[in-house]
């Protein structure tokens, strides 16, 4: 990892925003408008309307045509989010892409200050940055220094492999779009994790780099939230993670200088990662349930976790005495600290 001052641009590259967009009208107007507020470079906003069923589809005509930078792609059927995202995708013509749900948005100044980083850096072809999580307005811009990491690709995915899952958020990344299309898109095969596969994909072809300091984007919490309301829980996501790491090192093993070492230690940390949640995991109902399912599924990942200090951790929160109490407290202390580094650091 290098830390790198910013380069302001001298030029206005063209990005391409896709925004994909299902029942969401509510918050369409908010999005795009945050993508057209972008200075210092050129965008082109292309807003799929995936068959919405709630009168959106007519929100976003009226919204497109009051500014000759945004068109409409009308699907004459839903195609669900995966394809989606993809035909959009496909359609852009600028240098750099965006993909940003409906219901986020971009903070003030982000594509110029994530475009820089690749316009100095060729190698470059994935940015990333901080995201703020926000429901109802936007929350006001505070400023703040803006400073640069550029990681080796392999290495970032090291980080990924030893934290044992996902780090971008998504409404923030921006990708060169040569990257993007050498990556494959996104993969209809993983509709809870595509976002995972094509980072990982998009790092064993180019460079990593973060904004570090100013929030990059927004992202919506609400009820109808994709994430809330089509995909489960916390045992569900380890499966998603388990399965992108497993068909990224069975794609792109040949890409990589290492790969059988970092499918170890996603195996590895996976499992860590699973017996610590278990820890984190109050009693009372469905509670041991959960927790054995979890521990169980450690154990599948990674077989040799029986022997590690997370294993017994585990077996101690298990229990129903102070020593769980305590196994639990320090499980919170330990993700505060964890937030707080990768809000920093981005690791």
């Amino acid at each position: 990892m290098r830390a790198r001052r910013p380069v302001a641009l001298t030029t206005s590259p063209l990005v391409s925003v896709v925004i994909p967009h299902y029942n969401y009208g509510t918050y369409l107007a908010t999005s795009l408008g945050s993508v057209l507020g972008q200075e210092g470079v050129d965008v082109e906003v292309i807003v799929v309307d995936d068959r919405s069923t709630d009168g959106s589809d007519d929100v976003a005509r009226a919204l497109v045509a009051t500014d000759p930078r945004v068109t409409l792609v009308a699907h004459e059927t839903n195609m669900r989010h995966i394809a989606t995202y993809n035909d959009g995708l496909g359609r852009a013509t600028g240098e750099y892409v965006v993909l940003l749900s409906a219901d986020d948005a971009l903070a003030p100044g982000a594509l110029a200050r994530a475009v820089a980083i690749m316009e100095a850096d060729p190698a470059v072809g994935l940015v990333y940055g901080r995201v703020q999580d926000f429901d109802g307005d936007l929350p006001s811009v505070r400023a703040a220094r803006t400073w640069w990491t550029v990681w080796d690709g392999e290495k970032w995915i090291g980080h990924l492999a030893r934290r044992g899952r996902n780090l971008p958020v998504n409404p923030e990344v921006v990708m060169r779009r040569s990257v993007y299309e050498a990556a494959g898109g996104y993969d209809s095969a993983l509709p809870h994790s595509a976002d995972m596969f094509l980072w990982l994909r998009a790092a064993a072809r180019a460079r990593v780099a973060r904004v570090n300091g100013p929030i990059q984007a927004y992202y919506r919490v609400h009820a109808t939230n994709m994430h809330s309301t089509q995909f489960g829980g916390v045992l569900d996501d380890w499966r998603e993670v388990r399965r992108t790491f497993d068909r990224f090192f069975e794609a792109d093993a040949g890409l990589l200088r290492e790969p059988e070492a970092l499918a170890r230690r996603s195996s590895a940390s996976m499992a860590r990662e699973m017996l610590l949640a278990s820890s984190a995991l109050a009693a009372g109902p469905g509670g041991h349930e959960r927790r054995a399912a979890l521990i169980a599924f450690a154990r599948e990942a990674d077989p040799a976790v029986t022997g590690t200090w997370s294993w017994r951790w585990a077996r101690v929160a298990a229990g129903d005495g102070r020593g769980a109490g305590v196994v639990h407290a320090v499980e919170a202390f330990r993700w505060k600290v964890r937030s707080q580094l990768e809000t920093r650091l981005g690791i």
